[in-house]
């Protein structure tokens, strides 16, 4: 049996993984994760340092990756294939929230000609699984699986004031929020109000926090029995939207459809 490093050991004992965790796989998945838009392509080098491993141990993981056709290399560089989104495909057709509301997001798109997501809570991010894009600027570079910062989002507010005071407690007090954008808060008390805020009215509506000039409204999707599973909201322009007629005009349309949605949602 490989002996693990002792930084290994230290991770696995803090996150409490247990004996069966698999080392090897989650080193390979580390990797898989480290390309994104600012590294698309990346040395063996470069590789390690992003994912925090030995070289020898990147360069495994790599070969091991390349073999199965997830990456591939050229002059000393590795890149992603397409066979990655594979992964994504599994996940979007093995789970029913992605397909069920996928053609409510198209509806809800066609009839204000905005853009309309859904999203899960995936760590301290909010991830969209169902997507119908509108025009303008509002939608640009989104699509499924893009991430959000779950504090200044609708979606993810949502979704946290749908927590249980510990975990929700759990989430503020690990995460380091950041102001992404000039009116985004940042502040502990301020945005433990907003979420409480959030539960007793039902919605969620952020102004330029998460993406300049972007303003959006969302509201919890719910299970037939009552479980919020996720979260739907629409985005627009600031100059095209205004606060009062999001809440008048979006929010009752988002509510009835999250309604119909929960018949069908086990």
């Amino acid at each position: 049996m490989t002996r693990l490093r002792q930084a290994d050991a230290k991770k696995r004992a803090e996150n409490n993984y247990g004996a069966d965790f698999s080392e090897a796989l989650g080193r390979g998945l580390t990797i898989l994760m480290t390309f994104n838009a600012q590294r698309r392509q990346m040395t063996l080098s470069e590789v390690a340092r992003a994912a925090d491993l030995p070289r020898a141990t990147a360069r495994r993981a790599l070969y091991t990756l390349t073999i199965l056709g997830f990456v591939e290399t050229e002059a000393r560089l590795f890149r992603l294939t397409p066979r990655v989104l594979n992964l994504a495909t599994a996940y979007l057709l093995s789970n029913p929230v992605s397909s069920i509301v996928q053609p409510a997001c198209e509806r809800i798109s066609a009839n204000l000609h905005t853009a309309c997501s859904v999203g899960v809570l995936d760590n301290e991010e909010v991830v969209m699984v169902a997507r119908a894009a509108g025009a303008g600027p509002a939608t640009a570079g989104l699509g499924v699986g893009y991430r959000l910062r779950a504090y200044c989002s609708s979606l993810g507010r949502v979704l946290l004031s749908e927590l249980a005071d510990e975990k929700l407690s759990q989430y503020l007090t690990n995460t380091k929020l950041e102001t992404v954008t000039p009116y985004t808060v940042a502040d502990l008390p301020q945005l433990r109000r907003i979420i409480r805020e959030i539960r007793a009215t039902g919605f969620a509506l952020v102004d330029r926090e998460s993406e300049p000039g972007i303003r959006s409204i969302a509201v919890p999707l719910k299970r037939y029995d009552g479980r919020t599973i996720a979260a739907l909201n629409v985005a627009a322009q600031v100059e095209k939207v205004s606060v009062e007629r999001m809440v008048a005009e979006y929010l009752p349309l988002l509510r009835a459809e999250a309604a119909e949605l929960a018949k069908q949602l086990i």
